[in-house]
């Protein structure tokens, strides 16, 4: 537990003392303007920041020669943080060095695993929270559209969670057979299907609706729940059967 403090004063100077100490850790001079930003979120926290900020401080602290402009420059070409860390790594090389680049996708891997954490041994029907963070943490800012599988036991707990396509920009190859005979492989009772729009618009195809109906219709004749289909965008992940599409 940390010490209390009873006065604004000596409130101040501890805060000043962390924030020297973390700027030195970052090998930042006082007035640059990362050590602003330390200064910020050591004071209110991490979540007032921007995310060129955040994006700021992850490359400064890979030593990135001008973190900030780099990180102006990686959010104009990507559209925003989570679309930086999922980006191809030969594409952030163009831009920043090697050891920023693998600092950049290690904070994604990171993010991702925190997030699949939360699945294991609970009841993903009751747990949308959980998945849609799992699901956002994955897959929002890919630049291509990906096809995932969540196998789930009788019980509704993941079996495995599975990437069974990858395509292009605005569309993916899913063959519900496929789909199917992985789920007989792994003796999974239901599926969450799900996939992303690099658009940032979640809005269902009519392919979706369409792809999702066949997937049930094949479940259906083998045993297999379908228990949906969500769809991730930028700002939001959709589900169809809350829509009413399948």
């Amino acid at each position: 537990m940390s010490p209390t403090i009873s006065s604004s004063q000596s409130t101040d100077s501890s805060a000043g003392l962390a924030e020297t100490a973390l700027a030195a850790s970052f090998d930042l001079g006082a007035d640059t303007a990362e050590a602003r930003v330390l200064s910020i979120a050591q004071r209110f926290g991490f979540d007032v920041l921007h995310e060129i900020e955040v994006l700021d401080l992850l490359l400064s602290a890979a030593g990135e020669a001008d973190a900030f402009q780099a990180a102006e420059t990686l959010i104009g070409r990507f559209g925003g943080l989570p679309a930086v860390l999922a980006a191809d790594r030969g594409e952030l090389l163009l831009r920043i060095s090697e050891k920023a680049a693998f600092a950049l996708k290690l904070a994604r891997a990171v993010a991702t695993r925190l997030a699949a954490a939360a699945l294991p041994r609970r009841d993903l029907m009751g747990s949308t929270s959980q998945v849609t963070a799992f699901l956002k943490a994955q897959m929002v800012g890919i630049p291509r559209e990906e096809f995932w599988v969540l196998f789930l036991d009788r019980l509704n707990q993941l079996v495995v969670c599975e990437r069974l396509g990858q395509g292009t920009v605005n569309h993916v190859a899913v063959y519900p057979r496929e789909v199917m005979r992985r789920a007989l492989e792994v003796n999974a009772s239901a599926l969450i299907l799900a996939h992303n729009h690099p658009s940032g618009d979640p809005t269902p195809s009519s392919d979706d609706v369409v792809m999702t109906k066949q997937i049930v219709a094949a479940g259906k004749a083998l045993g297999v729940g379908v228990w949906d289909h969500m769809i991730v965008g930028r700002d939001r992940v959709l589900s169809l059967k809350a829509e009413g599409l399948m």
